[in-house]
């Protein structure tokens, strides 16, 4: 089968769904200048508070998915596990083998992306909610169709959001469960801190505010160091100090191990999702 390339200054990206995590990646696209509003699009079927979001930035709201696909070299679905087989039968007859089709939709195997849309064109991609401040963790998978240079194009849009890389989808449900569920168990990790510097005797707003920069200097710290997160830690725990008494308290409550059981569990149900 040819495949023809995306014209590479005036491709237009078109989105099924219009959820929190279509609108971080479309804000991301045109924040970072990878696009100009102009030439992203969705539909917005009963909420007319999703359709306002995206033209509050300059995002064409079409009428209808139709009206998306005809206007689009890349699609990108990102719409709910249970309705994409639904939304894809239902563009099939609209949707092009010039068309670069990608999912953001979790559980969903290319495989039955490519059989639900009739080709194989098509690119996997796991983002996660940090998509909306820039800072996403996002992985990529190529199917059948999808040459080297639709992998680049994706890479540099989601690029705009954060990291992204590219690996088997075999990873995908484990991805799901560390990266794609991971922020909420962050989540509820500054706030048990901050909870704990309330106990102490902090102030809320002080306590959420530490718990919260702490976190995102551990982060950074992890992500730009060369050291393991192992060697980062032991340097904090001084001999009979502060810190190892923590440590000591978190080994004792089985911390880590709650912590991997979070992402077996998460990526369990994320094999749960897919139809094959």
């Amino acid at each position: 089968m040819e495949v023809t390339s995306i014209p590479a200054d005036t491709y237009k990206v078109g989105f099924f769904g219009a959820g929190k995590m279509a609108e971080s990646i479309a804000r991301g696209m045109v924040r970072s200048g990878i696009l100009p509003p102009s030439r992203i699009c969705t539909a917005v079927h009963s909420n007319l508070t999703r359709g306002h979001a995206f033209e509050s930035f300059g995002v064409s709201v079409l009428p209808d998915n139709q009206a998306v696909v005809k206007d689009s070299d890349v699609v990108i679905f990102s719409v709910k596990p249970q309705v994409v087989k639904d939304v894809i039968l239902q563009l099939k007859p609209q949707l092009s083998k010039k068309q670069l089709l990608v999912s953001v939709v979790a559980g969903i195997k290319l495989k039955d992306l490519q059989e639900w849309a009739g080709h194989e064109r098509f690119i996997r991609v796991m983002p996660n909610t940090p998509s909306a401040v820039g800072e996403a963790a996002s992985t990529m998978s190529l199917g059948g169709a999808a040459t080297e240079q639709d992998g680049e194009l994706i890479a540099t849009l989601f690029g705009s959001i954060g990291k992204i890389w590219k690996a088997d989808e075999k990873y995908f449900d484990a991805i799901t469960g560390l990266s794609g569920s991971g922020p909420a168990y962050i989540f509820l990790a500054i706030e048990a801190l901050a909870d704990g510097g309330v106990a102490a005797g902090l102030p809320r707003d002080l306590a959420l505010s530490l718990a919260s920069q702490t976190v995102l200097g551990a982060a950074t710290m992890a992500s730009k160091s060369s050291k393991h997160p192992g060697q980062l830690k032991d340097d904090v725990a001084s001999p009979g100090g502060t810190t190892i008494a923590g440590i000591h308290e978190l080994e004792k409550s089985g911390f880590r191990g709650i912590l991997m059981n979070a992402v077996v569990a998460a990526a369990k149900r994320s094999k749960e999702l897919s139809p094959s």
